[in-house]
């Protein structure tokens, strides 16, 4: 691959991840899995027998949301975030890392306030006892995950950081030693 990818990544080389992102993919996957699963058992119920699976929804929004959250964590950890590079791509590197380091801290400002506002969310939940509607089940096992996931997203985008950074510095350190 060559030093500039394509058109709307980061024109910088960067190392691949040092923490493997087969988690985040897994669980993204199982979680899709899931879905079409249930969605696909509640509509052949459905057709059969003119009945519906009670459950299906609230699964399905579950996982939705969960699949999101670990979807952001994989697109942090990789970069692959939605940009817009008609800018960037025209910047000399450090504006480019300027703005790489922007991103990052609007990723971390955005996620942190889902931590906070999840985290009291979930606490709040788990105090009074609040139970989802369809199926009865405390609603604090649905909601821990935004919180918990979003800081993933926080230390893959970070990490992200940090290996630019450091490519960086190599860069640098290899053009000063020629």
């Amino acid at each position: 691959m060559s030093d500039v990818e394509e058109e709307g990544q980061s024109a910088v080389p960067v190392e691949p991840p040092h923490i493997p992102v087969t988690t985040e993919r897994a669980l993204g996957a199982l979680a899709m899995a899931l879905i079409c699963l249930i969605s696909f058992a509640n509509v052949l119920v459905r057709y059969v027998t003119d009945f519906s699976f009670a459950f299906t929804e609230e699964y399905s929004t579950f996982l939705m949301v969960f699949m999101t959250f670990v979807g952001a964590a994989l697109a942090s950890a990789g970069n692959s975030h939605i940009r817009i590079t008609v800018i960037v791509n025209r910047l000399p590197p450090a504006g480019r890392i300027f703005c790489e380091m922007l991103s990052v801290v609007a990723t971390t400002l955005m996620f942190s306030l889902v931590v906070y506002y999840g985290g009291l969310l979930t606490w709040f939940e788990f105090k009074w006892g609040e139970t989802s509607p369809g199926l009865g089940y405390p609603r604090w096992i649905y909601t821990i995950w935004a919180p918990m996931i979003s800081i993933v997203v926080i230390l893959r985008a970070w990490g992200f950081v940090l290996r630019l950074l450091r490519a960086e510095r190599k860069a640098r350190a290899g053009g000063a030693a020629q």
